[in-house]
Formats: C-alpha cells, structure tokens, sequence
C-alpha cells in the first residue's frame, strides 16, 4: 500500500486474493460456455440442416455471435462505468438463460444463430468484467500477469468444455448433452457473481483520484494527451480504434487473432473430420489448443510484465501464423496435435498481452471504456473472419483456402503492431515529464 491509496481500496493481487481467485472461476464458466461450441456443433451441423460445402451458412452462427459479442464488449465498457462491474456481469448471466432451451429445441441452423446472439450477449458483458475487475484491482506491473490468469483461466475452459460436451454427445446425444452442460454452467456461475462477487469500480475511482491529485506513485504511463478528462463515447471509439497509433495498431491484431480464431472453431474441426478423426479424437486435438493456450498465459502474461509487451505480440502473432499453415501440409492425430501446440503458444504470447497493452495507457477514468472498444474491434473479428474465411473456403472450393488466407493476414498483422505500435509497459517506456 502506497501513502496515497485509500485503505480500503488498496490494490494489488495478494491484497486482493480472494476477488482475484473468484474472478479467475466466474471466466472459467464464461469459456464453458464457448467451449461448448467448439466440438459437437460444427461438426454435426448437418443434423441441423446445413449442407456439406454450405461454408457461409455455417459460418453464420459465428457472425451472429462475433457482431453481438463485439458490440456488447463496448456497451459493457461504458456501462460498468456508470452501474458498476457487478450488475453488468450478472446480466451476461441473465442473457444466457435461453441458450440451452434454444439448442435443445432448435428445428433448424437458423436456431443455433439467434442462440449465439444471446451467447454473444453473455460473452460480450460477462467475460469484459472479468478482465475490467481484474484490472481495477491489480497494479499496473501486475497487469501482465493478471491478464494472463484471466485468460488462462476462461481459454483452459474453452479447451475442456469443448472435450467434456464431445464425450457428453457420445453418450447422451449432442441436444441432451449441450442442454445439460449449459444449463448446469449458467446456474452455478450465477449464484457465485450474486453471492460472492464484489464491485471493484470504487479502486478505479480511488486509482484515478490519485493520478488527478499528482500523488501517483510508480512509472507513469503513456496516457494519450489529445483526449478530455472525462471523455465521452464518440471520443473514446475514435481515440481507440483511429486516432492514436498504438491502441489502433492493438485493435488491428485483436481483429487478426479473432479471424484465426474463427477457422480454428468452425473450420479446423470439419477439415479433421473430412480427414477421418472421429468426435473425440477431434475434441482432443481441439483442446490441446485451448488448453495449452489457456496454461501458456500464466508464463506469458508474467513474461511480458518482464520483458515488455511489444515482442511477445508480435512473436505471437507469427508463430500462431505458422501453426496454422502447417496444418494442410501435415496429416495424422500426432501432428496435427502438434499444430494446435504451436498455435495455443502462439495466442498465448498475443492475447493477455493485447488487453495489458491497452490496460497499461488507458487513463483509470475511462479505461473500462478502452478496453471495451478493443475488445469490439477484437471479437467484431470473429465476424469478420467468418465471412472472409467462408468467402475463402467457397471461392477455393474447400477448406484449405481459408487455412492460407488467414497465415497471410497474420503474417501482415504482425508487421503493422512492429511498425506503428510502440512499448506500452510504464517502467520499460514511461511517460516523459
């Protein structure tokens, strides 16, 4: 505890342990609910009426989710910062409700994409909060790793939840299994963030008190100078997304993960099937990605906090490229397990440190808004790959066009971030008085 902060909001993680550890368990239900999306639903969408080579029909349910979660990332932004980060995390829970009624009944694919609408929701307002609260109370030089909990934490999720709903179609058939697993997710999640779950906007108030008052003690950071005290909407979308080259360079490759995201949801789980894995070898092979994604944060996250965030960015940026374009040249179990390897290492090194990069020169005033902006551009992206990679896949006439399309982009990604993007770490690059 520092002579200017208040007591009671005292920041920082041991400080904070508890909160810290309840957060980390309220992102691993919200990755249980993706996760459940990642194995049985493309591969078995012809049970809901989509026809093999129907690529922009199957991606349409990641369009639906990819808009929503993008736009409702901003709107959670800007509105935990007038009713608190508690309330916006329990409508997320609320939001996903209809989800396992609208699986289980769903007539046709149609369904599936108004369900992701509502997924969309409860991503877009609950995992923002995780992240936000995990920021308000952690200092800056534990961002990096504070992130990289969250993220582990909500991607290891993704990776079982994907392998435990493959193992539950098997046995119970894939409706029963999806209506069970989400139903039982959304129930425990939302007691816990009712119950137990505390609002953290007082320690970004207390935070922005001290940087208003000249008494904050530490590097400073590199908070953009052409903005207002207390900007409004318009001003931060434009600040984020356009004006200022760094955070534009980081909403640019939040944009590029999330399209390599899109191929390895839907696309890579029927290019294994059309390859002869069979459900839970495809489960496996999905969730080796996930799972080491998820476990690589706790290293990466920490490593940037270190080293900076810049090169791991970057590197990541890459090496999820290369991952991704070895797996057409490759074939078998072992070696496309491999691949998912290098590409979960790859999205470790880029993820947490994206969200600490904005985090880092965000002011405390409006960071939950800054964050929130990226996190549009960054899930809008599932969107856009999912027209993109199915224009791809349709234009190719299979799937392995998409698989180029997105090492191409990936590849350019990281070249813009080392062009235009500066260091964001306040103690390696910060601010000049």
């Amino acid at each position: 505890m520092t002579a200017t902060e208040s007591p009671k909001y005292v920041r920082g993680i041991r400080a904070n342990l508890d909160q810290f550890l309840l957060q980390a368990v309220q992102v691993f239900f919200v990755g249980l609910m993706i996760g459940m999306e990642r194995n049985v639903l493309p591969v078995l969408s012809r049970n809901f009426g989509v026809q093999n080579g129907s690529f922009m029909y199957l991606m349409a349910f990641v369009v639906s989710f990819g808009f929503v979660k993008g736009i409702l990332n901003f709107v959670a932004g800007r509105l935990s910062e007038r009713i608190g980060r508690k309330n916006v995390l329990l409508l997320g829970w609320i939001a996903a409700i209809p989800i396992p009624f609208m699986i289980l009944y769903a007539p046709d694919w149609g369904w599936i994409v108004a369900a992701n609408v509502f997924l969309g929701i409860n991503q877009g307002f609950a995992w923002s909060m995780t992240v936000t609260s995990k920021v308000d109370i952690t200092r800056a030089e534990q961002r990096g790793f504070a992130t990289g909990v969250n993220e582990f934490a909500g991607y290891a999720a993704v990776g079982l939840g994907g392998l435990a709903t493959g193992y539950l179609a098997v046995l119970y058939g894939p409706r029963t299994a999806l209506f069970g697993f989400t139903l039982a997710v959304i129930a425990v999640a939302a007691t816990i963030a009712l119950l137990f779950i505390r609002e953290t906007l007082p320690w970004a108030k207390a935070e922005s008190m001290e940087h208003e008052a000249g008494m904050y003690t530490g590097s400073q950071p590199r908070f953009p100078r052409d903005v207002s005290a207390h900007p409004g909407t318009w001003e931060i979308f434009t600040l984020v997304s356009f004006r200022h080259p760094t955070l534009n360079a980081l909403c640019q490759a939040g944009i590029t993960n999330k399209i390599a995201d899109a191929l390895l949801w839907v696309l890579f789980p029927i290019f294994l099937r059309e390859h002869g894995l069979n459900l839970i070898q495809i489960g496996w092979v999905t969730a080796i990605y996930g799972l080491v994604w998820g476990a690589s944060q706790l290293l990466t996250g920490a490593l940037s906090d270190i080293i900076g965030r810049k090169i791991p960015i970057v590197a990541g940026l890459w090496i999820l490229g290369s991952g991704i374009l070895s797996v057409p040249l490759v074939h078998g179990i072992i070696a496309w397990s491999i691949d998912s390897v290098v590409m979960g290492i790859g999205m470790a090194l880029l993820y947490p440190n994206l969200i600490a990069s904005v985090a880092d020169i965000s002011h405390p005033n409006w960071r939950s808004s800054a964050l929130g902006t990226y996190r549009y551009w960054r899930d809008t992206g599932y969107a856009i790959g999912a027209l993109a990679l199915g224009w791809a896949a349709d234009w190719g006439h299979g799937i392995v066009t998409a698989f180029w399309f997105a090492a191409a982009i990936l590849a350019l990604s990281g070249i813009y971030v080392l062009l235009r993007a500066e260091e964001t770490h306040p103690r390696l690059n910060p601010a000049v008085s």
